[in-house]
């Protein structure tokens, strides 16, 4: 029997892993490229701590965080911005809008007393594109 739980337990553990992780319509990363791609930015730079940054700009480090993380996304923005000597900002991605908007009133709130520029991005935003890949804002 101890046999059989010591097999099953890793297996179980990578399903919950599987199915949490696709409890989201995209990927963190796919928010991530879409819009570094878009603002002339580098993703996943790294650190000499080896932490990466989600998206380096010219003006900005930028961390991508979903909006029920906006907590820990604050944090983050400004270790980045120490780092680096950018200004720190963070895209909240909101796949539920209506839902998300408490957390994204909370970083609001933050962000201004930090000096921290707030971006948004939502699955729509993913499917607006136009010729050859590019983003269409008509």
């Amino acid at each position: 029997m101890q046999k059989v739980i010591t097999i099953l337990t890793p297996l179980l553990l990578s399903l919950l892993y599987i199915s949490a992780a696709s409890a989201h319509i995209y990927s963190e990363k796919e928010y991530q490229s879409h819009w570094c791609y878009a603002n002339k930015g580098k993703t996943e730079v790294r650190l000499a701590d080896r932490t990466r940054i989600d998206c380096l700009t010219d003006e900005y480090a930028i961390e991508f965080d979903f909006a029920n993380k906006w907590a820990e996304s604050v944090g983050q923005s400004l270790y980045y911005a120490h780092c680096t000597g950018k200004n720190a900002g963070i895209v909240l991605i909101l796949e539920n809008p209506k839902k998300d908007l408490k957390y994204l009133q909370r970083l609001k709130y933050i962000a201004e007393k930090h000096n921290i520029k707030i971006w948004t991005i939502t699955p729509q935003d993913l499917h607006i594109t136009g010729r050859c890949g590019q983003n269409q804002n008509f």
